[in-house]
């Protein structure tokens, strides 16, 4: 594990109240607000904030994406939300709104970087006018903002006023020469960044020589110096403790300027922190005796420069190494360069490589992984390797050690990448790889529907066999943890027509294997307790299929089983009995549940069938009536034969449709099914299910059915028995509940 373990920290901790409530501020800002003449919006009542939390709720705003001209108006309220430290990264904001939240604010750091709209690097400034503001700003970045608008002169952009600033970020903006020069003469100025801007020289930096301490400069193409100008700047700038001359472009050509500063005796004495990534032909002697020469120094930044394996680096030590070497070098160039897109490339390479034959969680790594993924949403090569290193962290039993709240992050980048390239073929193997965890499926949360639907669009147009047993596995287990009464059309589009297609596919060849399987499941549990679904399968044919499905595989118990559950849950349904109610059926049906040579859970789901057949009375019983007779007796003598099964058999969501089989008025065979169902989960799970029975009232019909005088006293025992069990159950954690009361005042616990 690399140093800096506290990455997990928010993992593995509950979420502080405190970002609990400023989540949901975010979420409901409009009805916490009202809007102003401008559009903008103000709260309708608001405390005062401690500064701190002013500065974590404009910060939480930006990062999820609720800050805009609008939302940003509460801050014009500086009264009661005083902010410090103004971070607005990727937010989208105008010139006019952004300079009435934040000008009456004593700010001491402000980010604008990468911002979306027409703000530009004068209106900031402009924005920053107040002298107080100008006095108390510190840090001010400015990343990728365009320097002025349109109807700007050059000559009124200045950061002279800004006399206080020490530390100043201006990469990706079009800073030249002669704003270099302007910035140079700011008296604090101990921390730059130029970076990827259009200066082409740097003597500039002399008018700072005194003050400056970090000077990043990675990207310079338009740089016009030659080796022995530039080594010039540098060796005039002693004070400087980091410097960051990186190139994420790997161009050779501007190799020999770093070899000479590495050779260049008694240059930069102060250095604690030097990056030369991206400079390839680096060798590790030369590096080396530089480090040695300076004591001091903590970070080396070698990552695409083919130095960087030796002992001096890879060893322990207080020198902090970005590379390729080891896990560790790989960690520290994937936290340093999070946002640099082919540096993170090329660190996911090397993980990818390293992690092949992972045998202990690394959950630090897996975090760095899901930070990148977020960072390069939309980069095809970033997302391709990073799903691929996101496997290798989290196959097999690597996921159990894994913070769930970290791994719903991970499913959460999954998706997005899922979505975000729906046709490479690759990329979703790997997420699919990944997804095939019973860990991730059954544990992690994370919106299932939206994971279930991403899957099925993939499904629907592709054929690879191994790849669709898997996609199909996925789905077969999220739709069992998803209500889908809301998601109606996904169900009818998508999730049935796919399912039922893939089950004629494996059933005009009479297979039995996993992907059959997994669909009967998806689709059994897409129709539970959602009886447009079930009406929609009957539209797409799914009945004639079934029919035939039931008849061919009479052999195979599991499939069987799984036919017969959905058939059952047709048969909840009242208005769809009829579609059900065909003599072969039935007897097909009948004679599932009388054979002695079917396992248990086989007759279970025929007598459930047949119960809810007979349920609906003579009336809408449209057969010949001998043979409703003849149901509701054979129910009854199958159902005293039945033996429980030791494996859990099947689990309700409700016993909604139970409760209307246990009317006094329904056959003594129908009341039977129902009573021994509930008794059958019961027993296997009594907290849950009698808590559902509390509930729903199901307590108070179980003991209306034991007192009427017609039940059958076999339908009373079962009925009396489910009482009973859960009674005691209750009365057992009364118990316990008591027994604690009593003992925890004598201070047992703090001798355990």
């Amino acid at each position: 594990m690399i140093e800096g373990a506290w990455l997990l920290q928010d993992e593995e901790n509950p979420v502080a109240l405190a970002d609990i409530c400023l989540a949901w501020i975010c979420l409901n800002l409009r009805q916490l607000c009202e809007r102003r003449s401008d559009g903008s919006l103000c709260f309708h009542r608001c405390p005062v904030f401690p500064q701190e939390l002013a500065d974590q709720l404009l910060c939480r705003m930006a990062e999820e994406g609720v800050l805009n001209d609008g939302t940003i108006g509460i801050f014009r309220s500086h009264e009661h939300l005083r902010l410090r430290r103004a971070l607005l990264r990727s937010s989208h904001l105008s010139a006019e709104p952004f300079r009435l939240a934040i000008c009456p604010h004593r700010l001491q750091e402000l980010d604008v970087s990468r911002i979306k709209g027409d703000l530009t690097v004068s209106d900031v400034l402009l924005s920053l006018a107040n002298e107080e503001c100008r006095e108390s700003l510190q840090k001010l970045v400015l990343t990728g903002l365009d320097l002025r608008g349109e109807n700007v002169e050059a000559s009124s952009l200045s950061f002279s006023a800004l006399r206080g600033v020490k530390s100043l970020g201006l990469a990706g903006t079009e800073l030249d020469d002669s704003g270099l020069e302007d910035v140079s003469a700011l008296p604090l100025l101990e921390a730059l960044d130029i970076s990827n801007t259009n200066v082409t020289d740097l003597r500039a930096l002399l008018g700072c020589q005194a003050s400056l301490r970090s000077l990043t400069a990675h990207g310079l193409t338009c740089l016009d110096m030659t080796p022995a100008q530039l080594l010039y700047v540098l060796s005039h700038l002693p004070g400087l403790r980091h410097l960051d001359l990186s190139d994420n472009t790997l161009n050779a050509d501007r190799d020999c300027v770093v070899k000479q500063l590495l050779e260049e005796p008694g240059i930069l004495p102060s250095l604690v922190s030097l990056d030369v990534s991206g400079h390839r032909e680096l060798t590790d002697a030369a590096i080396q005796a530089f480090v040695e020469a300076r004591p001091g120094m903590t970070f080396i930044g070698l990552l695409a420069t083919q130095a960087g394996f030796c002992d001096f680096f890879t060893g322990k030590s207080k020198l902090k190494v970005a590379g390729e070497a080891n896990i560790a070098q790989i960690s520290e160039a994937l936290h340093r360069y999070s946002e640099r897109e082919c540096f993170v490339r090329e660190a996911l390479v090397h993980l990818y490589s390293l992690t092949n034959d992972s045998d202990e969680p690394q959950p630090d790594v897996l975090k760095l992984v899901s930070t990148a993924m977020q960072s390069h949403a939309h980069s095809l090569h970033v997302q391709l390797l990073a799903t691929a290193c996101v496997f290798n962290l989290t196959s097999q039993d690597l996921a159990i050690g894994i913070p769930l709240r970290l791994l719903g992050n991970i499913v959460r980048q999954l998706l997005a990448a899922m979505r975000n390239f729906p046709n490479h073929e690759q990329l979703q193997k790997n997420c699919l790889l990944t997804l095939c965890s019973d860990r991730i499926l059954q544990d992690v949360p994370f919106d299932r529907f939206e994971a279930a639907k991403l899957v099925m669009m993939w499904l629907s147009t592709r054929e690879d066999q191994t790849l669709q047993r898997m996609a199909v596995a996925i789905v077969s287990i999220l739709v069992s943890k998803v209500d889908f009464g809301t998601s109606i059309r996904s169900i009818r589009q998508l999730f049935i027509p796919q399912l039922l297609c893939i089950v004629q596919q494996k059933a005009s060849v009479g297979v039995v294997d996993s992907t059959l399987k997994f669909a009967l499941s998806a689709l059994w549990n897409l129709t539970d307790e959602t009886p447009t679904a079930c009406q929609h399968f009957i539209e797409c044919q799914g009945l004639e299929l079934y029919v035939e499905v039931l008849e061919s595989y009479y052999s195979e118990s599991s499939i069987q089983q799984k036919v017969l559950g959905l058939l059952n849950n047709i048969a909840e349904v009242a208005e769809l009995r009829t579609e059900l109610l065909d003599e072969d059926l039935v007897q097909h049906v009948l004679n599932l549940l009388q054979s002695p040579e079917v396992e248990v859970g086989v007759s279970y789901f025929a007598g459930g069938i047949l119960a809810n057949l007979a349920s609906s009375g003579e009336a809408t019983w449209n057969l010949d009536l001998e043979l409703r007779n003849i149901v509701v007796a054979k129910l009854h003598s199958a159902i005293m034969t039945w033996t429980p099964p030791e494996r859990e058999m099947v689990s309700y969501r409700t016993f909604q449709p139970f409760y209307p089989l246990l009317d006094s008025s329904q056959p003594t065979g129908v009341q039977l099914w129902a009573v021994w169902a509930m008794n059958l989960v019961c027993g296997q799970n009594a907290p849950h299910y009698g808590k559902m029975l509390q509930d729903e009232g199901g307590f108070a019909l179980l003991k209306t059915l034991i007192t009427h005088p017609n039940t059958h006293n076999d339908v009373r025992r079962l009925a009396e028995g489910i009482l009973c069990s859960l009674e005691q159950q209750q009365s057992a954690v009364l118990f316990l509940q008591d027994l604690l009361t009593e003992i925890v005042p004598q201070g047992i616990f703090f001798y355990l």
